[in-house]
């Protein structure tokens, strides 16, 4: 039996220029952090005692005898991929899919890790993340960038840098005293809302010359936030200010970014002292987060308390096997 745990990610800046089609030409980057919310994936081989070989358990129950017959893509082609057999696969997770904190990609890189594990094999994080893209991408078709499964799987605080060769990542390095305090800084609430983050980039899929300019100027501020981040003589509590510019850059690049009711909530939170906060993932709904100065915290609080307020941490183990249990198991001919 195996069981993975892979943390969620927070998206700062730069995002929407992790999208292939942009940084291909334009070069991309993207600011975010994992934090201390995960998914776990359990695996094991299915005993041999049933009617069906393969048994999958997340939002709901699939009980199958061919791979071909699984209906959550991901699955289906990611046991293709490494050739799985007979598994009886569970998912749960600290918070709910859909949600724009990357957790399909999340799930995928701890399905891959977990698969790996099973068949006595390492993945070291940037082959874990290159399959996970792949996976998504490729073989499920899915529209979106790649900064999830690079941030679900090396986990931490990192600039993501993205061009026509690939992306690299850098740790961003900041002293623990000021990393605690942006931390302390950060409210994150949930809006309530749910959706897939693919069906919102098809819905903003508007012509590139509508949204260029608006990516590029989202890309710039990624240089903008490291350097306070970094920069000791910089105040903090311009991350706050360069949250509130790039969230509203954000909604120019589609449609379905915002709602009604996230733009009421998002007001709110400004007035009652917030410097700044952006919808997290794709958009159209899931969570929000605030910068907030600690004297202006209970304001917030107050001011949106309609939304469920989720505490966290920051965190930096990115993806890995939390229990590993070998089993013998011989493939059928």
């Amino acid at each position: 039996m195996i069981i993975t745990k892979t943390p969620f990610r927070m998206s700062f800046f730069g995002g929407g220029t992790d999208m292939e089609s942009f940084f291909k030409e334009n070069r991309g980057a993207v600011i975010s952090t994992t934090f201390d919310k995960y998914c776990y994936v359990n695996v094991r081989h299915l005993p041999r005692f049933f009617d069906y070989s393969t048994e999958l358990s997340y939002s709901k129950t699939e009980r199958v005898t061919d791979i071909e017959a699984i209906q959550h893509p991901a699955i289906r082609n990611a046991m293709k991929m490494l050739d799985m057999h007979e598994l009886r696969l569970t998912y749960e997770a600290d918070l709910p899919a859909r949600s724009g904190l990357g957790t399909s990609s999340s799930f995928a890189v701890g399905m891959l890790n977990a698969f790996y594990a099973l068949k006595g094999k390492y993945a070291d994080k940037k082959k874990l993340a290159d399959e996970a893209i792949y996976l998504e991408r490729i073989l499920c078709d899915e529209a979106g960038g790649w900064q999830d499964q690079i941030a679900a799987s090396f986990g931490g605080f990192n600039r993501i840098n993205f061009n026509a060769d690939g992306y690299e990542v850098l740790p961003i390095i900041i002293s623990p005293e000021r990393k605690k305090r942006l931390n302390n800084n950060l409210m994150m609430f949930f809006t309530g809302f749910t959706r897939f983050s693919s069906d919102v980039q098809k819905a903003n899929n508007v012509s590139a010359k509508e949204k260029e300019a608006q990516l590029k100027e989202m890309l710039a501020l990624v240089d903008e936030a490291e350097e306070v981040l970094t920069n000791k003589k910089r105040d903090l509590d311009d991350f706050g200010r360069l949250l509130d510019h790039t969230w509203k850059l954000k909604k120019q690049t589609g449609g379905s970014i915002s709602t009604n009711s996230i733009d009421e909530f998002y007001q709110k939170g400004i007035e009652a002292g917030a410097l700044g906060g952006k919808l997290l993932g794709a958009g159209g709904g899931g969570f929000l987060v605030f910068y907030v100065q600690p004297e202006y915290q209970e304001k917030v609080m107050a001011a949106v308390h309609n939304l469920l307020y989720i505490p966290f941490k920051f965190e930096d183990g990115g993806t890995r096997v939390i229990h590993y249990s070998p089993e013998e198991w011989i493939q059928r001919d």
